[in-house]
């Protein structure tokens, strides 16, 4: 890029905002995903501000620079993955948090964490209940764009079913309002809901209105343990049946015994699955619903029940819970899925994951919301062994296929990002791509918001 081109961003905001230094952009290349094919961009963009982020856009617009939005870089597709001469436009630095606890809102800036935004409004007895395992270090704005989804989701909801209103900067750097503080509101199109999960390819979110309700009550765990992941899969259907629960996690084996060596807690290393649940009932209709979750874990074969109030004692296998990924990744380099099925598919599913882990040789770790069909296969390979390294990549494809046999989705809540989109097609079909470009189109003319990120850029651009 000509220099006076990039010194005309450099100029136009505030000293510190723009990082240019390669010691600097190269921590800005990747997300958690680590895709192999980043590229490297000629600017990061720390922006502290809706006029920042404006600025930014209308720049790159006029110049057709390639913009990829970053929030925290948890993300695990590959959705902030930055590509050759283009910049990268974090809102890293975007913190504040306004409680309004009379509407029951928090007003939130992207850059801010997940984890804040719950402590900021437990400080007046309410709660956000969006909580991706990685809800300590994954911002609000990385939320928005990939809709997460977490621990809680099965009874609670993601990320759109709290988000009320939203500033969002166009592709031509004009900021939109969205929504609002309003519980009920059909007034036009429903264009907030329209770039919650579009990663950063129809805008760059600058403030989210979010949804918060009365504190959660106190909960009771359950946890089971079982001979097979299809029992525990036949469980999960046997309780949902009749029961909202709280929480329904599954962990396979290796998943297990991964936590186990991270952290020393006493889990049973011959454990074929375990199923963690929650109920928050209170009174009698609390201890009937642990009492039917315990009998249906029963009926499909556990063999191990065990229950508690103690809330330490429960916090205990919630942390095992949301400990797998970054335990599995001491195994070696991971490829995470993010696949989701019908619920009445899930035990097709655990056992396609193993027999496609038997059939290509390679060892994959099973974890899962399995309350709602949303399982995480990680896929473990050694880098340093590129046959096994090509077998995991075809693994990977094959546990997408699967879920997309199995009427499910190549993604639940992380985000096509650049990893899955060669399979989007598959499973939306041409006419559904078709018309999601030309929303892309009209929003983004130039393609220049996250290009390669879940959508391929649209032929004209």
């Amino acid at each position: 890029m000509d220099e006076a081109i990039l010194g005309e961003l450099v100029g136009a905001l505030p000293p510190g905002v723009v990082a240019t230094a390669p010691e600097l952009l190269d921590k800005y290349r990747r997300d958690r995903a680590a895709d192999p094919n980043a590229g490297m961009p000629v600017a990061a963009v720390r922006a502290e501000s809706t006029e920042h982020v404006q600025t930014t856009l209308r720049w790159a617009s006029r110049h057709r620079v390639p913009v990829v939005p970053r929030g925290a870089g948890t993300g695990l597709s590959g959705g902030s993955t930055a590509v050759d001469g283009g910049i990268v436009l974090s809102t890293e630095r975007m913190r504040d948090i306004r409680v309004d606890p009379a509407a029951r809102v928090a007003v939130a800036q992207p850059g801010a964490l997940n984890a804040e935004v719950k402590a900021a409004a437990a400080k007046h007895g309410l709660w956000y209940p969006p909580d991706p395992s990685s809800f300590e270090i994954c911002s609000i704005g990385g939320n928005v764009a990939t809709n997460a989804g977490g621990l809680c989701c099965v009874k609670y909801g993601v990320t759109t079913d709290y988000v009320l209103g939203l500033e969002v900067v166009l592709a031509d750097g004009t900021a939109v309002r969205l929504g609002g503080p309003r519980l009920k509101d059909v007034a036009g199109l429903s264009l907030t809901k329209l770039f919650v999960g579009s990663e950063g390819t129809l805008g760059v979110v600058t403030e989210a209105t979010l949804r918060l309700i009365p504190a959660q009550p106190p909960t009771s765990t359950l946890v089971a343990s079982f001979p097979t992941t299809t029992a525990a899969a036949d469980a999960v259907l046997a309780i949902t049946s009749t029961l909202r629960p709280a929480m329904l996690e599954l962990m396979d084996r290796t998943s297990i015994n991964a936590v186990e060596d991270l952290l020393r807690m006493g889990l049973d290393r011959s454990t074929a699955a375990l199923l963690v649940a929650r109920g928050d009932g209170q009174g009698s209709a609390g201890a009937a619903e642990l009492a039917a979750m315990e009998a249906a874990c029963e009926a499909a074969g556990a063999s191990e029940v065990v229950s508690t109030d103690d809330p330490d004692e429960g916090e205990a296998f919630v942390v095992a819970r949301r400990s797998v990924i970054p335990a599995v990744e001491r195994l070696g380099t991971v490829l995470m899925e993010d696949v989701g099925v019908p619920l009445p598919r899930l035990p097709e599913l655990c056992a396609g994951v193993e027999e496609i882990a038997a059939t290509r040789d390679i060892r994959i770790a099973l974890v899962a919301h399995a309350g709602d069909g949303n399982t995480h296969p990680l896929i473990v390979v050694d880098p340093t062994d590129p046959d096994q390294a090509r077998r995991g990549q075809l693994a990977f494809g094959d546990v997408m296929e699967l879920a997309i046999r199995l009427d499910g989705t190549i993604t639940g809540e992380h985000g096509v990002g650049r990893l899955k989109r060669p399979w989007l097609a598959d499973q939306l079909g041409q006419d559904v791509l078709d018309l999601s470009l030309r929303i892309k189109k009209a929003l983004d003319p130039l393609g220049i918001l996250n290009p390669g990120a879940l959508l391929p850029t649209p032929a004209s651009a």
